[in-house]
């Protein structure tokens, strides 16, 4: 059972959940599977998305933070520090695939695929077979609107299936990566902190944080978490002032902040940050499961 669906927020009238993208995009194929019974409420950007549940437009906001090819999702390091909202739940979309045209074209017609430049890159192998021109465009999804709003059966997208259903375009060829396992992770973002109870099951917890400027800072301002035998499954960096002096970490660590352990590597990263704030708790996806029994 998809553990996402056990979470209790409360809810607006809306009945929305936001995301960013055309209508068919992965973060649109996340909604649908994690909150099927939330209207899917496309936004043109990630901030956009964040401000329709500040603004109560929206009940929740899917947000993808990392690729499995791709890396951390740009942004996503300097809106999340920034927004009042909170991690409350994460998921783990599969990303297929597929090669989409207008009803009826044949392989031997296409002369151009259009989509993210992300996913052209993953689709290699394909467009040299074909011998096709790779367009960059926004989106995956904006690529298949594209190609139905062009009606040149010349011109094919790589995209979801989902998009080439609301686009009514044909799968032509799927399960077109050049790598199976492609994954997007991404975070479900809410107005209310929902701390889920630790006897439920294994919990995830995000945060960012800025050390003192003194020798050895951020060793020593980790080695509670060392001490407490805490695992910590991201740490990442960035600068966020124009002297290139001043770094914010971003980091993720496997446990709840009631926990013993847990709250004591907390009181030791204190003492040596100048910053501590807790973007959420959540439980952790039944995917990190199977990935470490894999």
């Amino acid at each position: 059972m998809n553990r996402i669906k056990q979470i209790s927020v409360r809810m607006t009238t809306t009945k929305k959940i936001a995301y960013q993208g055309e209508p068919g995009a992965y973060s649109h194929l996340a909604c649908k599977n994690t909150y099927p019974d939330l209207e899917p409420l496309a936004c043109e950007s990630f901030a956009a998305a964040f401000a329709a549940v500040e603004n109560r437009q929206a009940d929740l906001a899917i947000i993808p933070i990392e690729n499995s090819l791709g890396g951390r999702v740009a942004g996503m390091h300097y809106l999340l520090p920034e927004s009042t909202l909170f991690i409350i739940n994460e998921h783990f979309q599969p990303v297929k695939h597929c090669l989409l045209g207008l009803p009826g074209t044949k392989l031997d017609q296409i002369t151009h695929v259009r989509s993210h430049p992300q996913a052209l890159a993953q689709c290699r192998s394909l467009t040299e077979e074909l011998g096709v021109k790779p367009l960059p465009v926004a989106d995956t999804a904006g690529s298949a609107k594209e190609v139905q709003e062009l009606g040149d059966p010349t011109q094919a997208s790589i995209a979801s299936s989902l998009a080439g259903e609301i686009y009514g375009l044909e799968v032509l060829r799927e399960r077109i990566e050049d790598r199976l396992g492609n994954t997007t992770r991404f975070v479900v973002l809410s107005s209310n902190r929902v701390d889920p109870d630790p006897r439920d099951g294994p919990c995830m917890t995000s945060f960012v944080f800025h050390v003192r400027s003194v020798p050895a800072a951020l060793y020593k301002s980790l080695g509670g978490f060392a001490t407490s035998g805490v695992n910590i499954t991201k740490l990442e960096s960035y600068i966020i002032d124009d002297r290139f002096q001043s770094a914010q970490f971003y980091a993720e660590i496997e446990g709840h902040p009631s926990d013993k352990l847990v709250d004591y590597a907390f009181q030791e990263l204190q003492y040596f940050s100048t910053k501590l704030k807790v973007l959420g708790t959540y439980p952790a996806h039944s995917y990190r499961k199977r990935m470490a029994v894999s």
